[in-house]
């Protein structure tokens, strides 16, 4: 019986916290974070001045769930998403109506290429070496498919109607080669988001610097980039 009250009353503090957050935010004493480390704040507040910009989000995974644009979304801004996850784009055409949703992965060439699908979506990836790490570390793979890659410059040829002010890349080991894929005389976003995973980071950093962009945040996950 008193396992029953606790939890109740675990309960009851988890309702009037709550409540007590949306007060906060409806006074504007709190900011509201889709991210998984509030990368969408920090981006958000680089790109304050820009009041209906475009983004291309690589790897965008969900609509709302671990997003580094919803938050843009909300201030009016629209742009693209890409993921090779299939039926992922079913969830972005419901929420996101104002984006391009795309399904398909993005490489250094137009391919056919195999792709790890997780029980946690968010670990799908191309890279078999990070596939075989997560298998060890006792993720649940679902299974694996082939699909379709096209270089992010003909991807953006295709579909880009305005400059790019925010480019957001989270590709599970791949970051590198989606940068790298990418035409940064014809699109060269203000702001650049990357998912640093360990081992990748330093060469993707490098990479960024080359094409004239300097670090100006970090977090566990992501580094952000400003151009200089």
């Amino acid at each position: 019986m008193s396992g029953i009250v606790n939890k109740i009353k675990r309960s009851r503090r988890d309702v009037l916290r709550f409540l007590s957050m949306k007060r906060d935010m409806e006074a504007g004493y709190g900011r509201l974070s889709y991210s998984q480390e509030g990368e969408d704040l920090i981006v958000a507040t680089l790109l304050e001045y820009v009041r209906r910009g475009s983004f291309v989000d690589v790897g965008a995974h969900h609509p709302k769930r671990f997003s580094n644009t919803y938050v843009l979304y909300q201030r009016g801004w629209s742009g693209i998403n890409i993921d090779p996850t299939p039926g992922c784009m079913a969830a972005f055409r419901k929420l996101r109506p104002r984006d391009i949703n795309l399904e398909i992965g993005v490489g250094r060439e137009s391919a056919e290429r195999r792709f790890f699908m997780f029980e946690e979506a968010a670990l799908n990836t191309f890279d078999a070496g990070l596939a075989n790490q997560r298998i060890d570390a006792g993720r649940p793979l679902v299974g694996e498919y082939k699909i379709k890659t096209q270089p992010l410059r003909e991807i953006l040829q295709a579909h880009c109607r305005q400059p790019v002010e925010f480019l957001n890349v989270d590709a599970e080991g791949c970051d590198l080669e989606v940068l790298q894929s990418n035409d940064w005389n014809a699109h060269r976003p203000r702001v650049v988001c990357v998912e640093a995973l360990q081992g990748d980071e330093d060469k993707a950093n490098g990479w960024l610097m080359d094409q004239g962009y300097e670090l100006v945040a970090l977090t566990g996950r992501s580094r952000i980039y400003r151009v200089c």
